[in-house]
């Protein structure tokens, strides 16, 4: 039998029952999700100066007090932004708070009485080969709904202003300009991660920011108005820790592998390597590269912190200074 045949019932007139029953579950899975978190998406764009027309992304309602999630660099620095609600209309927001180290902005808008809000999910869920669908507003279409999987995990991606963001979600969902600050939804219709980038002239490759590091960075534009926090001078990747070695130094499955060490940063001055695998910083379990970004928070600003490390299959500590992440002056504002 051909190929072709098997695809086809006994009477050649259609799909066979098990693989109509499997595009169905698929199809009304997709759909669910659309309904779910699909009215919680916005359209934001920005007057930033020396921007003609200004930006133009997504952005996902995360409470129902105004709270609108989007990316930095659809606010392009801009004090306040416009925001087109699915209803319709637009309105005028304000930025909360921009941080293109992570490329996510926070803003806050009058929103009608009853309008939908998403759910943040926790990111440490996926696998790879999870379905993902991704909502936005691609090129001014409205409203569009895109779906695939999980490609890759933990993935470092430079962002426009230059940073490193860690601890990406890579996908195969079809995004286009437009789709940044829009929602990745999991299945469950949990937001587990805010699009940021796709790659111009490839196809399957997409990436958003993780849900977990979004609630981080949250909380602090709530807290300061801003995310200040310490860095080491690498960039940082999460990986997976054979199971018989997570046991053996009674560390977690993921941590975290050296990418790249910044010259002359605490780091470099402390004698890490890139491939040096991080899994405890000050005696707690770096399970991956958002726990190392809420690790290093203010408090950790210009004092030593013990980090472990696994280094040629040996576990090693070594003493960095952490010194403060600097923006930008036109992301400070």
């Amino acid at each position: 039998m051909k190929p072709s045949e098997a695809m086809l019932n006994t009477e050649g007139t259609g799909p066979e029952p098990a693989q109509d029953a499997l595009i169905d579950a698929y199809s009304r899975a997709v759909a669910a999700v659309a309904d779910s978190a699909g009215p919680a998406v916005v359209r934001v764009q920005s007057a930033a100066p020396g921007r003609r027309g200004g930006g133009l992304g997504s952005g996902v309602v995360i409470a129902g007090d105004g709270l609108v999630l989007t990316n930095s660099h659809v606010v392009a620095a801009a004090r306040r932004v416009r925001v087109g609600l699915p209803e319709g209309g637009d309105r005028e927001a304000e930025v909360l708070g921009d941080d293109p180290a992570t490329d996510l902005a926070l803003l806050r808008v009058e929103l009608p009485r009853g309008a939908a809000t998403a759910t943040l999910g926790d990111s440490k869920v996926l696998k790879r080969g999870h379905l993902v669908v991704g909502i936005g507003n691609p090129l001014g279409f409205e409203s569009t709904v895109t779906a695939g999987i999980v490609s890759a995990l933990g993935r470092s991606l430079r962002s426009q202003s230059g940073h490193l963001i860690d601890d990406v979600i890579q996908t195969d969902a079809a995004l286009n300009p437009g789709n940044s600050g829009g929602a990745l939804v999991a299945a469950s219709g949990q937001v587990v991660g805010i699009n940021t980038a796709m790659i111009a002239g490839a196809q399957g490759l997409a990436f958003a920011v993780s849900s977990n590091t979004a609630r981080f960075v949250i909380g602090e534009f709530i807290a300061h108005g801003r995310v200040r926090r310490a860095h080491l001078g690498i960039a940082a990747q999460t990986v997976p820790l054979a199971r018989r070695v997570a046991l053996a130094i009674h560390a977690g499955a993921n941590a975290v592998r050296i990418g790249e060490v910044q010259a002359g940063g605490p780091a470099d001055l402390a004698g890490l390597r890139v491939g040096d695998i991080l899994v405890a910083l000050e005696s707690v379990t770096i399970a991956g590269a958002d726990d190392l970004l809420r690790l290093l928070n203010a408090e950790r600003i210009g004092r030593p912190v013990q980090v472990s490390l696994l280094r040629e299959g040996r576990l090693v500590t070594r003493t960095v200074t952490a010194q403060e992440r600097v923006q930008p002056a036109a992301a400070r504002r």
